[in-house]
């Protein structure tokens, strides 16, 4: 660890001075990934600092121990020696996390995409519930928010609904939210008081920048069509809406909330540009790609990640193994407390796997 540490101060320093340099602002990407190194580092060195001092405080105090004639001196020594080595581990720690290379991709904004699964209408109105849950959650922490498109059911749900997230360290927190979501409840349709069990999955992708995905104009086919909603309400008489093709993955992206084709069009080249990412990203990065998979599903009930009891007020997170019986509170947009934990969990977990 202490090699480890030494090599990253020698980088700490040449990045000082390369962020001193008027050119490096003139490549957006290059300064962002600079800055974010920059701040990176600026943790682990103050961390370090306080290891080196630790140490170097145990030694002074054993030194005092074993030379120091005076037993006043010797008894503040021990003291001292004892609450050094306390914190010592405590620190450790602490630098074993940080020398985990952070993900670039935790500082992002985020396209959520909420689709309702098994259940019909209840499936709908469970995804209207994960919407408000999040924006919720989302106004809590200050971050903005935006629909990109929604299509509604007639029953005041949503088949399916995309949103973006912006603001700090968003995909970072709310990365762990992609997967099946089960629902038990009674629906306000059932007459004989029975707890129907419904499913939606959540995606969550990182938005990419039009500079990190550079979509080929040959390579997209751009359709337009005529929108339309639940029971033919709000159809337009105009082709305002936008299906996006692109030829070489075959994702398809359809937008049709704008009455502008313009506006259509450049929301859906959001939503491609964020699946084109993390298309690239999976290829990178194969454990990312595998999880992704096990996390979203399909929608079934089989594949959940969280259930959320309405008659008991509980939400169990199946990966981890958490149960609250605060239901009430997380579906109002108090998911600190889920997500904190997954947060640690993966910690730990990479902790685990790291060689420190």
């Amino acid at each position: 660890m202490l090699k480890k540490l030494e090599e990253m101060a020698k980088r700490y320093e040449e990045v000082s001075k390369s962020i001193q340099d008027p050119d490096l602002v003139k490549d957006v990407k290059k300064y962002k990934d600079t800055m974010r190194e920059y701040s990176h580092l600026g943790k682990v060195m103050e961390a370090y600092k306080e290891y080196k001092d630790v140490l170097a405080g145990i030694e002074d105090s054993k030194h005092l121990l074993t030379e120091e004639d005076d037993h006043d001196m010797r008894e503040m020594a021990r003291e001292e020696l004892k609450e050094l080595e306390l914190r010592q581990p405590k620190i450790e720690e602490n630098l074993k996390v940080l020398l985990i290379p952070p993900d670039p991709l935790e500082e992002k904004n985020i396209i959520m995409e909420i689709r309702g699964g098994a259940g019909g209408d209840e499936a709908s109105l469970f995804a209207a519930d994960l919407f408000k849950m999040y924006t919720r959650y989302a106004e809590s922490k200050n971050w903005k928010y935006e629909v990109i498109n929604a299509s509604e059911t007639e029953v005041g749900g949503y088949k399916e609904i995309s949103f973006s997230i912006s603001g700090k360290y968003v995909y970072g927190s709310l990365r762990y939210e992609a997967g099946t979501h089960r629902v038990q409840r009674v629906p306000t349709t059932e007459t004989q008081g029975r707890i129907h069990t419904s499913a939606v999955t959540v995606a969550v992708l990182p938005e990419a920048e039009e500079t990190e995905i550079n979509i080929k104009p040959e390579d997209l086919r751009v359709d337009v069509m005529r929108a339309g909603g639940p029971g033919g309400q709000c159809v337009n008489t105009t082709d305002s809406a936008v299906r996006l093709t692109h030829l070489p993955t075959g994702i398809v992206v359809i937008q049709q909330d704008e009455k502008s084709q313009i506006k259509n069009k450049a929301k859906a080249m959001r939503v491609l540009r964020a699946r084109l990412f993390e298309f690239e990203e999976s290829k990178k990065n194969a454990e990312r790609s595998a999880a992704r998979k096990s996390q979203v599903g399909t929608g079934d009930r089989s594949g959940r990640i969280r259930t959320y009891n309405y008659p008991q007020n509980r939400v169990t997170d199946h990966r981890i193994n958490l149960t609250l019986y605060h239901l009430d509170q997380i579906i109002e947009g108090d998911l600190d407390q889920v997500i904190e934990p997954l947060v640690i969990e993966a910690r730990e977990t990479a902790l685990k796997d790291s060689q420190y």
